[in-house]
Order: C-alpha cells, then structure tokens, then sequence
C-alpha cells in the first residue's frame, strides 16, 4: 500500500448525480497510486468506479463501482485484514 498522498492522475467517470453538469462525464482525479493501474484497467473495461482508497496500511483497500458492489483489495501478509472496511455498517 502507498503513502497517503501518493496519488496518481486518472480518468474516471463522474454519474450525473455527483457531476456539476448534472450529465455523466469523465473528470481527471488523484487515485492512490498502488491501485491507479487497478482503477484505470476497471473504467477502461466498461466497470465504472466510484470512489476507493488502498488503505495505507491502515485498512484493506476497496475500490466502490457505480452499480453499489464493492471491491476489497487485501493483502494475506498484512496486519490490517481484520480491521474494519468504511463501508462495513452499510
């Protein structure tokens, strides 16, 4: 898992309900960059991210798509995997 800051630019798909248009567009947004290559093959595939974060060694790592289905991106060597997940009590 990278540093928290250490983003990299992609292009991700904004839905109309979060977009300033009202209209889907693609907007250029930082990713964490340990899981940018993840994010931009997802978009690229027609599977359209939300929002995600690696986690920082902090947590496991998630990336939400669009249709509500949530991806965990764990580490079997990490001291994190029993912690929590931000979207746990949803």
């Amino acid at each position: 898992m990278c540093k928290w800051g250490t983003d990299e630019l992609c292009l991700v798909p904004m839905p109309p309900e979060l977009s300033f248009t009202g209209e889907f567009r693609w907007a250029i947004k930082g990713v964490d960059a340990c899981i940018a290559p993840i994010v931009n093959a997802l978009n690229a595939a027609g599977i359209y991210t939300a929002n995600c974060c690696c986690g920082h060694g902090e947590a496991p790592g998630w990336i939400m798509l669009h249709d509500g289905r949530a991806i965990l991106i764990d580490n079997p060597a990490d001291a994190t995997r029993n912690k929590p997940l931000p979207f746990d009590d949803l």
